[in-house]
């Protein structure tokens, strides 16, 4: 089992950066593939990002590919989204995720631990 905690998130302007953080308990993070995921209010959950085992494999949702940027340090058993040129529709609480298998999925139940989620706001 893996607990999840993320952090990073604040409030920005449009054009902005923001790094978010997840910080994985245990000793077996490397055996997981991550994922980040965003749920906008009123909205259902739906995937950004995801990373494999080794950091090698990357899958960006199209809504924002070339702006963020998925990784992970695995001696630091962290995983990380980098965002940049954030719009006010990427306003939403990220949440991370891990999953056990070994190939990267861009589902929810594909997902088998959960972080809190750390809220993201990007003013017009």
């Amino acid at each position: 089992q893996v607990q999840l905690v993320e952090s990073g998130g604040g409030l920005v302007q449009a054009g902005g950066s923001l790094r978010l953080s997840c910080a994985a308990s245990g000793r077996t993070f490397s055996s997981y593939c991550m994922g980040w995921f965003r749920q906008a209010p009123g909205k259902e959950r739906e995937f950004v990002a995801a990373i494999s085992r080794s950091g090698g494999g990357t899958y960006y949702s199209d809504s924002v590919k070339g702006r963020f940027t998925i990784s992970r340090n695995n001696a630091k058993n962290t995983a990380y989204l980098q965002m940049n040129s954030l719009k006010p529709e990427d306003t939403a609480v990220y949440y991370c995720a891990a999953d056990r298998t070994v190939v990267i999925h861009a589902t929810l139940d594909a997902h088998d631990y959960w972080g809190q989620g750390t809220q993201v706001t990007v003013s017009s």
